[in-house]
């Protein structure tokens, strides 16, 4: 039976441990996002934030103002015909690709140009050959800044509820530390009373006959009430019933 128990123990006590584990695993991570990922991604958003609504600022009134008063310069050069400006770009992206200029953003294979548009922040529009479309683009990009801001004030509060929520969370110990620790202390104890049966009988029975409680040595009391606290038998009570059973046989033989 003990040998029983002890197996199950095993297999228990080895699960509760590798949960235990996965929760120590856990707790490093939160510590180390709520010291370093949530703070940086945190500052990020208020920082995009506070560059879209300065850009916002700017950008309203470009795309309120009549359709008929477009203007754009493009190297120095003021273009107030959609075409003839979205023409000007893609010769002057065309002339940054050949001379390698920093900042030109292209695919080798697709032949394809990015703008980007900087202000507070960035905005990036990939090119087509329609020049008029292009110019549209650029428009359609400066109009989806007054989409995103709210997007990234939500992200915002996100990660502020996230941070709230893991320094919850790394507080809570493991939930099962009770059960392991009961389990652990009767695997020792099953471990104790197994290898002191491994020994063998004779060494046991050869104590003095007249051995009292008090005499036994400490540790073999421990485990013998040990076990008895658990309503288990002992196996030291074991061996005096064998030692009781040998003294029968010698008086009567």
């Amino acid at each position: 039976p003990y040998i029983k128990e002890k197996m199950d123990l095993d297999i228990q006590v080895s699960k509760l441990k590798l949960m235990r584990a996965n929760h120590t695993s856990q707790i490093y991570s939160l510590e180390s996002d709520i010291a370093r990922r949530y703070p940086a991604e945190i500052t990020a958003a208020k920082e995009r934030i506070a560059g879209l609504k300065a850009d916002l600022a700017v950008a309203k009134p470009l795309l309120e103002q009549d359709k008929e008063k477009f203007s754009i310069t493009v190297e120095d050069r003021v273009y107030t015909d959609r075409k003839e400006a979205g023409s000007a770009i893609l010769a002057a992206c065309a002339a940054m690709k050949i001379a390698k200029t920093e900042g030109q953003i292209a695919d080798a294979f697709a032949q394809t140009f990015k703008l980007t548009i900087k202000r507070q922040s960035s905005y990036t529009i990939e090119l087509g050959s329609d020049p008029a479309g292009n110019i549209q683009r650029i428009l359609n990009a400066l109009a989806s800044i007054e989409k995103t801001l709210p997007q990234v004030e939500r992200r915002l509060e996100t990660l502020q509820q996230q941070l709230a929520e893991a320094k919850e969370e790394v507080q809570r110990p493991f939930p099962q530390e009770a059960e392991l620790n009961e389990k652990s202390a009767r695997l020792a104890e099953l471990n104790a009373l197994l290898d002191m049966d491994e020994k063998g009988d004779d060494a046991a029975l050869g104590m003095d006959e007249e051995m009292t409680e008090s005499e036994i040595p400490a540790p073999k009391r421990e485990i013998e009430r040990s076990a008895d606290s658990v309503k288990r038998p002992s196996i030291l009570a074991q061996l005096h019933e064998k030692q009781a059973e040998r003294m029968l046989e010698q008086k009567l033989n």
